[in-house]
């Protein structure tokens, strides 16, 4: 009888996968659009990589943040798609999108699917100007809300160098937003 009470207190793979990974699949959805800037390809990305979290989720160290863990498969997925030529990156700029008949007032186009109702279309040009290394522990740090400790591993890189990119991505947004933040009164004509 203890056997039968063990086995029925422990949860499938299925439902601790359910409960534990698929509760952040708007994040990681956000994510993918973010970087394909295509919404087709953003829900492939996202099929692709929980496809691999359910695989390994026997290595998921429960009580960790499966949302860091799901968005380092996320990068890594979508690195490799574009090794395998699967992808090419593009930059689809907002009158682009005009052109191709993709209405600006939708509810969701790519910029917004990472920031939401947050940003205007000057604070996103702003983000699209600063590298992509920048750009992302931003992404991963201000607007995930992610530890530094986080963002360095889906980043593969040190914390040190997540410090300095986020450093330097702030400091390159700053200067972007500078004539904006005077024009809305965040700061004076002088310094920002």
């Amino acid at each position: 009888m203890g056997a039968a009470v063990l086995m029925n207190d422990i949860k499938s793979k299925e439902e601790r996968f359910e409960e534990t990974a698929l509760v952040h699949m708007d994040s990681i959805y956000r994510s993918a659009l973010y970087m394909t800037k295509n919404e087709t390809e953003a829900q492939d990305l996202v099929q692709d990589t929980y496809m691999r979290a359910f695989r390994f989720f026997d290595s998921f160290e429960e009580g960790t943040n499966c949302r860091a863990w799901l968005l380092k498969i996320l990068r890594n997925t979508f690195i490799n798609s574009i090794r395998r030529g699967k992808r090419q990156l593009r930059v689809v700029s907002l009158t682009e999108m005009s052109e191709y008949g993709i209405e600006l007032s939708s509810d969701f186009t790519p910029e917004d699917g990472v920031f939401g109702d947050l940003f205007n279309d000057e604070i996103i040009t702003a983000m699209n100007k600063i590298p992509a290394e920048y750009r992302s522990a931003i992404l991963l740090a201000d607007v995930e809300r992610l530890q530094y400790k986080e963002v360095a591993d889906i980043m593969d890189c040190p914390i040190g160098t997540v410090m300095s990119r986020l450093h330097r991505g702030r400091k390159l947004l700053r200067e972007n937003l500078q004539s904006y933040a005077v024009q809305y009164g965040y700061a004076g004509s002088r310094s920002f």
